[in-house]
């Protein structure tokens, strides 16, 4: 499947890893970050997005179910073969029928929202807003609102360079389906990072995930990117590693 991730926002909390341990399915662990301190971190995120012209193999996207709204909470995962990726706490998105296939398929946890975003120019920046009201399934009626001023890009050698990449710069995805753990791979470029600055964050999608408090204090780290191409492959075993 091939589609185009447009305008999205990544919030980051650090955390324990225990604490994410519970979502990761078997055979994976989260992935951590060791800091100044020597002490290991993950991260917890809130990344709302657009997404633009998916479609299947090397088709043309499919005419308006391919482009929608997304918002995600995301950890980040290591499986025992060193592939690294991310595990979805949930998916929220503005078509239902993307919903209905990407539970069907893989079993990710896709909820059904009404979903919008604005976006205006105030002394020469970018600001944007996503928000989002979950429908179906579970709770009706979560809500989440987050509005980021876009700053300048976050340049190779910034103090946080290794940090972002190591957030945002992930091949794959970890799911249990079917009693076994899955790994879907995935390609895409270079993001083209920016700092962002928080404007407004109202969100009870961390919260529904267990992650309410961190809702209540600033993220510890805030990127933005324009946009990137990313193609998925097909799932295999998260035991074994992909030959070729």
């Amino acid at each position: 499947m091939g589609q185009a991730w447009v305008d999205l926002a990544f919030l980051h909390w650090a955390v324990p890893p225990e604490r994410v341990q519970p979502w990761m399915p078997p055979g994976v662990r989260p992935d951590v970050v060791v800091g100044a301190d020597g002490r290991a971190r993950t991260y917890v995120a809130l990344v709302p997005f657009r997404m633009v012209g998916a479609g299947l193999g090397n088709g043309p996207a499919v005419p308006w179910l391919g482009t929608f709204w997304e918002t995600n909470v995301r950890l980040y995962s290591v499986d025992a073969t060193g592939r690294r990726g991310v595990v979805f706490c949930s998916l929220d998105a503005s078509r239902l029928a993307v919903v209905l296939g990407a539970r069907a398929a893989f079993s990710l946890p896709y909820r059904w929202a009404r979903m919008r975003g604005a976006e205006r120019v105030r002394d020469g920046a970018r600001e944007l807003a996503w928000t989002a009201r979950t429908r179906w399934p579970g709770p009706r009626g979560l809500s989440s609102r987050v509005a980021v001023r876009v700053g300048e890009p976050i340049a190779d050698d910034a103090p946080d360079a290794g940090l972002a990449a190591f957030l945002t710069a992930r091949w794959g995805l970890h799911t249990a389906y079917l009693r076994r753990t899955w790994y879907v791979p995935n390609e895409h470029g270079a993001w083209p990072l920016r700092r962002a600055e928080v404007l407004a964050l109202d969100d009870g999608l961390l919260g529904a995930a267990g992650f309410g408090d961190l809702a209540q204090r600033p993220p510890d780290h805030v990127a933005f990117a324009e946009r990137v191409g990313v193609r998925f492959g097909l799932p295999g075993s998260a035991r074994r590693p992909r030959r070729g």
